[in-house]
């Protein structure tokens, strides 16, 4: 059975592993703050992805055949602020007059005869999900009276919202496959993916219709697959989000199974604690260090792999796997799956993509649990300080989680991927293009 899949390897070399990658250089900045399309047709559309750490406004203008034109000398505009909005929690208007400068900014690039068909989308992710109270929807409605009010935009106050998880996986599924040009062909054309984030992990992949029209349910009003209209043609999509399967939260889900003060998963000699959430647990390495086999079965464990399955497949905590099929055979996998296969050389730094295969990550696991805490610097020296001792817990985890919990064969070919190459400059696989694209389609 898969699910219960070990490989051995005779000899794990800790010197990198790099696969065949390609490289490319951006296009020039925008020069003198001249920001002027080249082509005045077409339609545009303003996405401001509203995180936790701060706001960002992205400009992007689609021709008639819905391809990206350039604005200046990129194919989007870009302006980030701080702080984000959830640090506005008892201050509802000043969250929202946060966000002006980014609105001018915007309105300033789209030229006023678009503007009232020009669509505004603002998307708050998890910082304002932990606001208490009902301080998020307070901040929510005083950035949809500033649309309202002071924007020549066009809104709806639905564009204002939430990301709930499953609609940015759909979203960055969207956006990668408009970048590959498989969007608007038939669903077995498109890409699957998988994003790994911080607090939550989605998997998204178009699925025919006939497995969408017996697909299997959350609940009598939530089912798993979506409905998106993309460039003129229907998909119906897997998109779902587990919740504390991120990269970070799922640390502290590894860590809760040990009952003891040491952990099998923590790099020899270190002795410390993990915080996540606002709470504090213990990561201490056992005297020996760490122990693979059994770090293999806390992972299994948090991720509840045996978990009661109510549907004819299941990935992982007895969430159905959406079917498998065409819409999932080539995968592009994201973020911090990317973050550390480069980090530890599985494919090259700084590249914008390239493949590799999901064992690479057991072979690297087996690298890092077997070096001490005090050599892990000079072994893997591209890995950030906070997260050296948990190189060895994160990587058994990211293979878990694609062999175990996706049902991934451990040989199979996977695109890890950052950017991807769009006419001559690179653009970054984000869920706010794929929301712009959304709209635009949707107008066409």
């Amino acid at each position: 059975m898969l699910k219960q899949h070990l490989i051995a390897f005779v000899f794990v070399s800790c010197m990198p592993f790099l696969q065949t990658t390609y490289s490319l250089s951006l296009s020039g900045k925008l020069s003198n703050g001249v920001l002027l399309s080249n082509d005045a047709s077409g339609k545009y559309a303003v996405i401001i992805d509203a995180g936790s750490t701060g706001s960002r406004v992205h400009v992007l203008h689609f021709d008639r055949n819905l391809d990206l034109v350039q604005i200046g000398q990129d194919f989007e505009f870009f302006k980030a602020i701080k702080p984000g909005l959830s640090s506005y929690a008892d201050g509802p208007e000043a969250a929202a007059q946060s966000l002006k400068p980014l609105l001018e900014k915007a309105e300033a690039i789209v030229p006023k005869e678009f503007r009232a068909n020009t669509p505004v989308k603002v998307g708050a992710t998890a910082g304002l999900r932990l606001l208490k109270g009902d301080s998020s929807e307070k901040i929510l409605q005083a950035v949809r009276d500033l649309l309202k009010n002071e924007s020549s935009l066009k809104y709806k106050a639905e564009w204002v919202t939430i990301l709930e998880g499953s609609q940015e996986a759909a979203y960055i599924w969207a956006a990668i496959n408009y970048l590959l040009g498989t969007a608007g062909k038939k669903y077995s054309e498109t890409v699957g993916t998988i994003d790994l984030g911080g607090g939550s992990v989605q998997m998204t992949y178009a699925v025919s219709k006939e497995v969408a029209l017996k697909a299997s349910k959350l609940s009598k009003k939530e089912t798993y697959i979506q409905e998106k209209n993309l460039l003129g043609s229907t998909y119906h999509l897997y998109a779902y989000s587990y919740l504390n399967y991120g990269l970070l939260a799922a640390r502290a889900e590894i860590l809760k199974v040990s009952r003891n003060s040491s952990h099998p998963c923590i790099l020899y000699g270190y002795h410390g604690y993990y915080t996540y959430g606002d709470v504090a647990y213990r990561a201490s390495a056992f005297p020996t260090g760490p122990n693979m086999k059994k770090c293999r079965a806390f992972v299994l464990k948090a991720l509840k792999i045996n978990a009661p399955c109510k549907h004819k497949k299941c990935t992982f905590n007895g969430v159905w796997n959406g079917g498998g099929g065409d819409g999932q055979k080539n995968l592009y996998v994201a973020s911090f799956f990317y973050d550390r296969a480069s980090q530890v050389g599985v494919i090259k730094t700084n590249v914008p993509s390239a493949t590799a295969r999901p064992l690479h990550f057991l072979s690297a696991a087996k690298c890092a649990c077997r070096t001490k805490y005090k050599d892990i610097k000079s072994v893997f020296p591209n890995i950030n300080e906070s997260d050296r001792p948990f190189t060895c817990l994160d990587l058994v985890y990211e293979y878990s989680l694609l062999v175990n919990g996706f049902g991934l064969n451990p040989f199979k070919k996977i695109t890890l991927v950052k950017k991807i190459k769009y006419k001559d400059s690179l653009l970054e696989t984000a869920w706010p293009l794929g929301s712009a694209i959304d709209a635009v389609s949707s107008q066409n």
